[in-house]
């Protein structure tokens, strides 16, 4: 495929273009240029591979929101993803895209009442972004129909098989209709995706893209070297001089989360953790831990 520098290039709608610029958006990643044109334009079924982060949620995001009906209540497209944290992210990354149509996308993930997630399923969930698990039991419970499903996405596939989720995923492709078409994305392609592929996904198109540092130039990457008693302090400063800061920060442990968290609420700075000792409900509210300078 020629070189592509221009969203407008790809095929898609003028209201998912007019959605991309709000997100500031510029130019298509390579898996987005190669993926998103084959989507709008072929049947085929697709195994992309990309290393993470290279834009594949909008990759088969895009396409599949510019081709679905939302005015049908049936689902219509299924994205399987291997952890609640990144059914969470997928969704919100769908839902800024097109956020008219927030209420039909729904996420499906252990940790939320069952309850819940079946008044969301019942209203009307176009595209639903879910664990394998819980969408097995959707499935088994009759509260999730896929009989009428266009796409099957599985995002982050090498994971996912990596933790064990091989059987649930052939479970759910047990339940989609021969016409579902199947859109894989991985990092890598190990045996077990293509034993996968040669079983539930014939004559599929494969697009790899060339493996590179994953930077972009909107983004400056700095470093600081500071003696470990001197990091917390050269922290506050890093934070004091940027205006209205917000940030992630990486530990070690989980004492140390916990440690540096508490030290910055004592500042009075805005902080939240997030590790695994902190229960989904606290971090479904959290989402990210955030931190803002104080006034």
């Amino acid at each position: 495929m020629s070189q592509i520098t221009l969203f407008s290039e790809l095929g898609l709608s003028q209201e998912t273009l007019a959605a991309i610029t709000a997100k500031g958006f510029q130019t298509p990643t390579p898996v987005q240029a190669e993926t998103i044109p084959r989507i709008l334009n072929g049947t085929n079924h697709i195994i992309a591979q990309a290393q993470t982060g290279t834009g594949k949620t909008a990759a088969f995001g895009l396409p599949v929101l510019d081709t679905i009906d939302f005015n049908a209540k049936h689902t219509q497209a299924l994205i399987l993803v291997p952890t609640r944290e990144l059914a969470g992210q997928v969704c919100a990354e769908l839902i800024s895209l097109s956020g008219q149509h927030k209420n039909t996308i729904v996420p499906v993930y252990g940790g939320q009442p069952m309850d819940t997630q079946c008044r969301a399923l019942k209203r009307g969930g176009c595209i639903v972004v879910g664990t394998p698990g819980r969408i097995i039991d959707h499935l088994k419970r009759k509260t999730l129909r896929v009989d009428q499903l266009q796409y099957l996405i599985l995002d982050e596939a090498d994971e996912m098989l990596n933790m064990g989720f091989i059987e649930d995923i052939e479970s759910v492709m047990e339940y989609t209709p021969k016409s579902t078409r199947i859109l894989l994305f991985s990092a890598t392609m190990p045996d077990r995706i293509r034993t996968l592929a040669s079983k539930y996904i014939p004559d599929y198109e494969h697009i790899k893209i060339k493996s590179e540092a994953v930077t972009t130039p909107l983004t400056e990457q700095l470093y600081f070297e500071v003696k470990n008693r001197d990091k917390f302090e050269a922290l506050c400063r890093i934070i004091d001089h940027q205006v209205d800061f917000y940030g992630m920060i990486f530990c070690r442990t989980k004492r140390d989360v916990d440690e540096i968290n508490n030290k910055l609420i004592q500042r009075g700075y805005t902080s939240e953790p997030i590790h695994g000792d902190i229960n989904q409900t606290q971090r479904s509210e959290e989402h990210t831990s955030e931190l803002q300078s104080p006034d």
